[in-house]
């Protein structure tokens, strides 16, 4: 593929930004997270990104999905109210579902006393609201960069 068609690819847009935006949200999430403030640094580097590369995974699952729905990959350049709240749900549903395996049987981590929790199912806060933050920001930033800015001369 031409890296110049790459980087238009609604993919490719979605996978940078929410990479850089989820990646800065892990990081500031660290206090409620029960030993990560503890960590050596290269570790906590390392979860951090390791959980960013899950929630971008977690995004283009939701992207895809809404493609199918939408019958159009490129719907995020014009997306209809179904369409993001078929994006948002996915995330949000994938997001409390890993997040309630990865917190119990699984237990890969566990939050501390300063996250708050949802009643009855006990998934953080953080962790949710970080769907309903971050994934709208990155549609934002990536249906620019593929449209580009229509104000911007171009040269002769």
């Amino acid at each position: 593929m031409n890296p110049r068609r790459l980087l238009q690819t609604p993919e490719f847009n979605l996978g940078v930004f929410a990479f850089l935006l989820n990646l800065v949200w892990e990081f500031w999430q660290i206090p409620f997270f029960v030993g990560m403030g503890e960590q050596p640094h290269w570790l906590g580097v390392k979860i951090c990104t390791q959980s960013t590369l899950g929630d971008v995974a977690i995004l283009l699952g939701a992207f895809w999905v809404t493609a199918i729905a939408a019958y159009n990959r490129n719907w995020i350049l014009l997306p209809r109210r179904q369409d993001l709240a078929i994006f948002l749900g996915f995330g949000i549903i994938a997001t409390a579902l890993f997040e309630s395996v990865a917190t119990g049987p699984a237990g890969r981590w566990s939050y501390t006393t300063a996250m708050p929790r949802l009643p009855i199912i006990g998934t953080g806060v953080l962790p949710l609201l970080q769907w309903l933050v971050i994934p709208p920001l990155v549609l934002w930033f990536a249906r620019r960069q593929i449209k580009g800015d229509p104000h911007r001369q171009r040269p002769d």
